[in-house]
């Protein structure tokens, strides 16, 4: 991934609009916020379904919707004359990007939400003079009350105590708050605040557990998120959501019981699936399988739309798909065995392998390094980081009860998790270990043993990772302060475990310096990496220098293909 020099702030200082600056750092801090958040939120979801699954779902959500935001705002920076995206584009993929991207119950309304928000913010609530300059404190209070009715709108059935509640208080707090876009979002924050504390006097499932409405805990994460962005003040946190006095299960960030909800008395079966239909076809749709099932959400619009239901019969909710339109992507999940399929006709079952490692690797050669030592690879091309969605299908591939998950980035931390929940929750037992470069990762792949215990053989493959330094050569973008000094574009960075050690101007001579600091500490194997832009002339000279300087010392080269940086260095 793209190396970060020094961390700009994304968040604007004082904005009194809701612009398309704010825009992207929301998307960012609500991703953030669910990153941290995602697995207290799991472990209150009681409802409708006690799954456990509803922060994975809504971060998996938010993250679909922040990718698209990016994309948007890559398009035009590339472009031949680079440009900013209008508020109308980046509204507009946000929720097009949550619609696509929606998962489970809560993610599917969030993505209504954001929907409605767009609505107003991307069309006539908007002026064409402040689709320039951003929305202001009445757009965004039409917005919120919007976001809210729509929401509603979609649920073929709206209980209270729910994240419908509280997006709804969002909006009648925001209301008639006087000032600027800070003032709304603060308010709408607030009253969301109160009302998620007050869902276990709706709902009873929520009271007899003890704890708040998941949905909801995850909307006032989200809404945090957007004050921030517009404030530039982090929203107070809201407390922590109260549990059961007998929870035993909390601890590990599993789901509580939840005596009322599914244990073989609802329907068997989560559908999901993306559709292209008229708008006609949808109505017929919705009673169609509100006649089979329950928890039904049907969001969109303008002929694409995101359907979610729980049934019994999952071929007859795909039938009444068929019937309406084209649907794909089609996600089920079986609720008892926690078990997903994907749609598209019945494969014979095979047998599932006992381990497998999955591993993100940048460029063509490491992903061929690591399929030989049989690893799941998925692809981080540069500047397009995998998504979450990527890995659980890579875990799915791998087709084993075990498996070993290599993120190979400390960027995808939070992605990885999500995916190893998603994993986990379908009966796949998981172990992520936090490599946080490609050759601490083939240091893992080196030790492991499909025949040992599981726990013994994460433990080998975790210390081998941790016990390799890594660092890499990558070429500045522009003028930047760095924890070296400062680097002028067009500058070879020396990075040494993330951080900029090294600033030249050639790359042999850069890789000696960041080389020889690596092994000032001591090693007896360094890994090279070299991308396309490296010659063989490189490696060759760097072995040479490790063979006269350090004795003992062994070198292995590997060709990496297209990868973002120039030279990948491990010192184990």
């Amino acid at each position: 991934m793209p190396v970060q020099l020094f961390k700009e702030a994304q968040v604007p200082q004082v904005p009194h609009v809701l612009d398309v600056v704010a825009v992207r750092a929301w998307c960012s801090l609500a991703l953030e916020a669910l990153g941290r958040d995602r697995a207290e939120i799991d472990a209150i979801n009681v409802y409708p379904v006690a799954d456990g699954d509803t922060g994975t779902n809504l971060y998996l959500t938010v993250e679909s919707a922040h990718q698209a935001v990016e994309a948007v705002f890559a398009g035009l920076e590339a472009g031949p004359e680079p440009a900013g995206p209008s508020l109308t584009e980046v509204m507009r993929a946000m929720a097009h990007g949550a619609l696509i991207g929606a998962r489970g119950n809560s993610g599917t309304i969030l993505a209504q939400l954001l929907r409605g928000m767009a609505q107003v913010l991307a069309g006539d609530g908007v002026s064409d003079a402040d689709h320039e300059a951003g929305a202001d404190a009445r757009a965004l209070r039409l917005a919120l009350r919007r976001a809210a009715d729509s929401a509603r709108d979609a649920v073929a059935h709206p209980v209270e105590g729910t994240v419908l509640t509280v997006a709804r208080a969002a909006a009648d707090a925001a209301a008639f708050v006087e000032g600027d876009c800070g003032a709304v979002v603060r308010a709408a924050y607030e009253g969301a605040c109160a009302a998620l504390d007050a869902t276990p006097e709706q709902l009873a499932v929520l009271r007899t557990a003890g704890v708040v409405d998941a949905g909801g805990r995850g909307l006032v994460a989200v809404l945090g998120a957007l004050s921030q962005a517009v404030s530039g003040e982090a929203a107070p946190q809201h407390k922590k959501a109260p549990r059961a006095a007998d929870d035993t299960q909390g601890g590990a960030g599993g789901p509580l019981d939840c005596p009322e909800e599914h244990g073989g008395t609802g329907p068997a079966f989560e559908v999901i699936y993306l559709l292209e239909a008229e708008d006609s076809a949808v109505a017929r749709l919705r009673t169609r399988l509100d006649a089979l099932g329950d928890s039904l959400v049907v969001v969109g619009g303008d002929g694409l739309w995101n359907v979610h239901v729980h049934v019994d019969d999952a071929g007859a909710a795909v039938e009444a798909g068929v019937e309406a339109g084209r649907p794909y992507r089609i996600r089920i999940t079986h609720f008892g065995l926690g078990d997903a399929h994907a749609g598209g006709g019945a494969t014979p079952a095979r047998e599932r392998a006992q381990r497998a490692v999955v591993a993100v690797v940048p460029g063509d050669g490491l992903a061929g390094l690591y399929a030989e030592a049989g690893a799941t690879t998925v692809p981080d091309r540069p500047g397009e980081p995998p998504a979450s969605g990527e890995l659980v299908d890579a875990i799915r591939r791998a087709h084993a009860r075990e498996v070993v998950l290599l993120p190979n980035d400390a960027e995808l931390r939070h992605t990885a998790a999500a995916a190893a929940e998603q994993a986990r929750s379908e009966g796949v037992r998981v172990a992520l270990i936090p490599t946080r470069s490609a050759v601490q990762g083939i240091a893992a792949l080196a030790v492991h043993e499909p025949d040992r215990r599981f726990d013994e053989d994460v433990v080998a493959m975790t210390s081998a990772a941790g016990a390799t330094r890594y660092g890499e050569l990558t070429v500045a973008e522009r003028q930047s302060w760095t924890m070296a000094g400062i680097c002028q574009a067009g500058d070879v960075l020396g990075l040494i475990e993330g951080d900029v050690a090294v600033i030249g101007s050639e790359v042999p001579a850069t890789a000696r310096t960041v080389l020889d600091r690596m092994l000032a500490a001591g090693g007896e194997l360094v890994t090279l990496v070299l991308g396309d832009e490296v010659p063989d002339e490189v490696a060759e000279s760097l072995e040479q220098h490790v063979r006269e300087t350090y004795l003992a010392v062994d070198t292995v080269v590997y060709r990496g293909g297209r990868q973002s940086a120039l030279l990948l260095i491990g010192v184990e």
